[in-house]
């Protein structure tokens, strides 16, 4: 009985040894690649960030950031994946059971696959960049980021708004920024009994004596509305 205890123990001992000089010393391995390559891959995507966030044109910054975002995230599954691999686990049981839920998966991620689509969508066709001044999805703010699947907004109140993208690339949007000079339309009232030609006037000559109003095009004043106690001029 002693002797079978023995010989069980030296068997087991035996067996210890064999897995530690294997898969042990392959298991620490993986653990040290997998800490020094996760580490090295995130120090690379904030440097790719940091030139984005340097670059003076709003689509390269939006290019820099969506890259340090995909390389981060496709970068840290490779080295998982070849991990595995490493390690001897056999994937084919895995295939067939990933295989299976694929349908279950996909219709549970429905819309954070719609939101994937309409970044790469956005980031393609760009009708924003970074920094610009957008409304859209009854919001309105300066894009801060645009993600793979939501894009950052930061309200005049400072408020932040997270819009996913497969909203953004099917609904209507605003670029305020896209075109340097825009149109500013102010309402002024006056008394129906007041002069509108001297109004108008005065208003004109106000306008030619500020450098901010440009000449071409020139600027129109007219008469937009016969409200109930005043006529609004535009």
């Amino acid at each position: 009985m002693s002797q079978d205890f023995i010989m069980n123990s030296n068997a087991l001992w035996d067996t210890i040894q064999t897995w530690l000089f294997n898969t042990g010393i392959r298991l620490v391995i993986s653990v040290l690649i997998l800490l020094i390559s996760f580490s090295l891959i995130n120090r690379i995507a904030r440097r790719i960030n940091r030139k984005g966030e340097n670059a003076e044109d709003s689509l390269n910054k939006t290019i820099y950031k969506t890259f340090s975002h995909v390389f981060r995230f496709a970068m840290k599954i490779l080295i998982g994946v070849a991990i595995v691999g490493y390690l001897g686990i056999d994937t084919t049981g895995m295939a067939a059971l990933i295989a299976s839920l694929g349908v279950g998966v996909g219709m549970a991620i429905n819309g954070s696959l719609s939101n994937f689509a309409g970044g790469v969508l956005l980031i393609i066709l760009h009708p924003f960049h970074d920094d610009d001044y957008i409304s859209a999805c009854g919001y309105e703010g300066i894009v801060e980021d645009i993600h793979l699947t939501y894009t950052k907004l930061v309200t005049l109140d400072n408020k932040v708004v997270y819009l996913p993208n497969g909203l953004l690339s099917s609904g209507t949007i605003v670029n305020n920024f896209e075109k340097e000079n825009r149109r500013i339309d102010l309402v002024f009232s006056i008394a129906y009994s007041a002069d509108f030609d001297l109004a108008r006037k005065t208003i004109e000559e106000i306008f030619a004596k500020d450098a901010r109003v440009l000449k071409d095009p020139a600027p129109a004043v007219v008469m937009s509305a016969h409200s109930t106690s005043s006529i609004d001029i535009t």
